[in-house]
């Protein structure tokens, strides 16, 4: 059974840890205002879509530290965060930065000119790299 008040200790670290307010938060994972506020106050329990929607938008946070308070928080062992400044351009290229076991061709350059004047536009927000051994890096472009 969850705890009230120390989920809502480990909800408050979230917040600080993204630097967000609790608005900016019920924004982000599309939840009401009011639902975090009484999360926050320990007044109810988190719902399964509200757990699930905070570990989909914010991967560093792991489900059983979230609901029991065990593990870590900022997870180091499922993602490494990597921030990236890539500017946009007509070629976009990317180098594997670790070997792996299984060589395969490496993604030197991935063009954009079929994209439509619409697409073109578009910022490249993240890349994710999923491994064979469940695990993955994720690169943000800042």
């Amino acid at each position: 059974m969850v705890n009230s008040t120390d989920f809502a200790k480990r909800l408050q670290k979230i917040l600080e840890f993204y630097s967000i307010s609790a608005t900016a938060f019920a924004e982000e994972i599309d939840f009401n205002r009011s639902t975090i506020s009484h999360l926050l106050s320990g007044r109810n329990k988190p719902s399964l879509e509200f757990v699930m929607k905070v570990l989909q938008k914010y991967p560093e946070v792991e489900l059983y530290w979230l609901l029991n308070g065990k593990g870590s928080f900022p997870s180091t062992k499922k993602s490494q965060t990597k921030i990236l400044n890539l500017p946009i351009q007509e070629k976009v290229k990317f180098e594997r930065s670790e070997t792996s076991e299984i060589e395969k061709e490496p993604i030197s350059e991935i063009s954009i000119k079929s994209l439509s004047p619409a697409e073109k536009n578009k910022k490249v927000e993240r890349i994710v790299i999923f491994y064979s051994d469940g695990t993955f890096n994720e690169y943000k472009n800042s």
